[in-house]
Order: C-alpha cells, then sequence, then structure tokens
C-alpha cells in the first residue's frame, strides 16, 4: 500500500490531503504539533481536526513532530520512506511573522530544508509538493494598472485579464518577513529538484480555504470573515475601500491538483494555485454573499491603514495549470465554498 507523508495535516490543506489520499486507499502519515495554537493562540488550535482525522480515518497515523527539529525529521522520512509528500506545515501570517521572525524562518525555510534533505536521503523519487503562497511575489502586484469599480478592483492591464502567470517578478518587491521566508522555501524546492533531479512543486496559493479551515485574523480570510459573521463579532477592513481582491480556491481542488501532480510529477515546476477570476471576490462582496447564507448583517469596521505589503487585487492565472493537467479545473465555486464554511462553523464545537 501506498504511503503519503502530510506536513501540517492538522490545517486546512493538509488534512483536506489527508482525507482525499485515505478515500483512494493510501496509508496517511500525518506531522503536526499543532503549533498553529502557538503562532496565533487559542482560536488558531487544530487539535479539533487531528480528532476527526484519527477517528475517521483508518490508515491515518499521526507523529507529533516540530519540522524544525532536523534529527527527527531525517529519522521519521528514514522509517517510513513514504512514496509522495506534502509539505503544508507553516507560519502562514505576513503580520505574524515580524512579532517572531526566528520562528518564522525556522518553520518555513528551514523546516522546508529539513524534509527536502530527509526526502533526498531516504525517498528521492518520491513527488515532493511544498504549499508555498503568491506572497513570493511581494507587492508587485500592486504596481498593476487598476481600476475601481463599485464593490471591488480590477486589473486595467489586458496583459493581466486573466490573472498573476508563474513568470511574474519575485523581485525588488516588499514581501514581509513572511513573504520572504518563503520564497527561501520555494527557491530551495525549486533547487533541489534541479540540482538532484528530484520531482518536487511549489504551489503558490491564492486563498485557500474550505469548511476545515481554523480562520484568525491574521490568517484565514474567508474563514475568519464567516466566524466573525457567525458570532457576531466586528470584522475588521483594512484600507483599500474593502475593495481589494482575492480569488479562492476550495481545499477539495487543491488536493485534486496534488492528486494530479503526484500520478504524472514534473521536476521542479512552480503553480500559482487559486480560484482564479472565476472565484474572486473583494472583502465587501464575501460579506454580501456569506450574508446570505447566514441570514445575518456583518458587522464591521474599516481602518484607512491598508496592511504592509497587502495585495489590492490578485487572482491566479490557471493557464499553465490546465495546461500541464487538462483533467484537473475548478469544481466548487465561491458560493458554494462559503456556504459550506457557513455551515461548518455552526457546528464546529462537535470536535
Amino acid at each position: 500500500m501506498k504511503k503519503l507523508l502530510v506536513t501540517g495535516s492538522s490545517g486546512l490543506i493538509g488534512s483536506e490531503v489527508c482525507v482525499y489520499f485515505s478515500q483512494k486507499g493510501w496509508d496517511i502519515h500525518g506531522v503536526d504539533n499543532n503549533q498553529r495554537a502557538v503562532f496565533f493562540g487559542p482560536p488558531g488550535d487544530t487539535r479539533w481536526n487531528q480528532k476527526r482525522l484519527e477517528s475517521s480515518l483508518k490508515a491515518f497515523k499521526h507523529h507529533e513532530l516540530d519540522i524544525r527539529d532536523r534529527d527527527a525529521v531525517l529519522k521519521l522520512l528514514a522509517q517510513i520512506r513514504p512514496d509522495a509528500i506534502l509539505h503544508s506545515a507553516a507560519q502562514p501570517s505576513h503580520d505574524r511573522a515580524a512579532a517572531i521572525p526566528f520562528d518564522d524562518f525556522d518553520t518555513n525555510a528551514v523546516g522546508t530544508l529539513n524534509l527536502l534533505e530527509a526526502a533526498r536521503q531516504s525517498c528521492p523519487e518520491s513527488p515532493f509538493v511544498q504549499m508555498s503562497t503568491n506572497k513570493v511575489y511581494g507587492d508587485a502586484p500592486n504596481r498593476i494598472a487598476l481600476k475601481e469599480l463599485e464593490t471591488r478592483w480590477e486589473y486595467d492591464d489586458p496583459a493581466y485579464a486573466e490573472g498573476i502567470a508563474e513568470t511574474f517578478s519575485i523581485d525588488q518587491s516588499k514581501h514581509s518577513l513572511f513573504g520572504a521566508s518563503k520564497v527561501a522555501a520555494d527557491v530551495m524546492v525549486q533547487e533541489y529538484g534541479r540540482y538532484f533531479n528530484m520531482p518536487t512543486c511549489c504551489l503558490r496559493g491564492g486563498c485557500l480555504t474550505g469548511p476545515n479551515h481554523s480562520g484568525v485574523e491574521l490568517h484565514g480570510f474567508l474563514s475568519y470573515l464567516v466566524k466573525c459573521n457567525i458570532e457576531g463579532r466586528e470584522y475588521k477592513i483594512f484600507g483599500y475601500k474593502g475593495k481589494q481582491v482575492r480569488d479562492n480556491i476550495h481545499s477539495l481542488d487543491v488536493a485534486r491538483f496534488i492528486d494530479a501532480f503526484i500520478a504524472a510529477p514534473r521536476i521542479a515546476e512552480v503553480y500559482n494555485i487559486g480560484g482564479g477570476k472565476g472565484n474572486s471576490c473583494s472583502i465587501l462582496e464575501a460579506f454580501k454573499i456569506v450574508e446570505k447564507f447566514s441570514g445575518q448583517p456583518q458587522v464591521y469596521s474599516y481602518l484607512e491603514q491598508n496592511r504592509i505589503g497587502d495585495h489590492i487585487c490578485y487572482y491566479s492565472d490557471l493557464r499553465k495549470m490546465r495546461q500541464h493537467y487538462p483533467n484537473w479545473d475548478i469544481t466548487i465555486s465561491l458560493e458554494e465554498t462559503l456556504r459550506q464554511i457557513v455551515d461548518a462553523w455552526k457546528t464546529r464545537n462537535e470536535y
């Protein structure tokens, strides 16, 4: 039976991938130490998701391990020798990184290096997929000409009609410390692919979301927005009139692409994975959709100061993904995704 190693297995993408591949008959080895609760406090706790996986997946084994522990990572991969690896463990907030720069870099950059070298020593033929981020592009997308519409900002340059492609520069822009640590990891994943001829890829995510996301204010745009709506708490908009745009992809569609890559891996690839223009929305537009499903108004306040390095408008150009893997495409709409998130927050206390 094939074995899949998933770091960050209690997080949104990690848990989705665990369930997806378990249903395909794989043995799942989940690596997580609930570091999200350390980064974000109790609201970021993911133990509920770990318990869900342990109780619902027959072939799931949890490993309580910090990816910064190099010796432990080397030993674990030598012991398991997985047939594929999804690396989704990270410090995921560009706001939080400034307060904990060492933890951020050690987790995102050094932790990734630990896993890559362990894979090279123990299973170099196994596909290695890393969850990167669109923050590797820094704030350079803000230099694209924009036009202001009633509820959103939109690109005003026909060259970006389909969104941001993988050829977009990562240089000469403000990344946040989080973006910089993820750049380091991203480039290292590519380099291990090229230098050692390993099947690696970086998935530069837009807004990855879904019903199993433990959204907090500093990370998890739609999940946190819905949580605020359900609980009647105030959601803070940071600048850009609330018209800043993100593309949103359901975690199941991310898992489906990871499956496609593992089945037909390539060397040192990079993909911008998100919902694309069709699954994009502004904060104001997200409010309206959520209110439709929850039946209650969104309470919010507006702060003029935007977050440092925040994108005004970002959505992924999916054409390279569709060209390389023509059997893959977005299957879950933005509205359906938000409906599922609303339902999930109403029942989250079950775990």
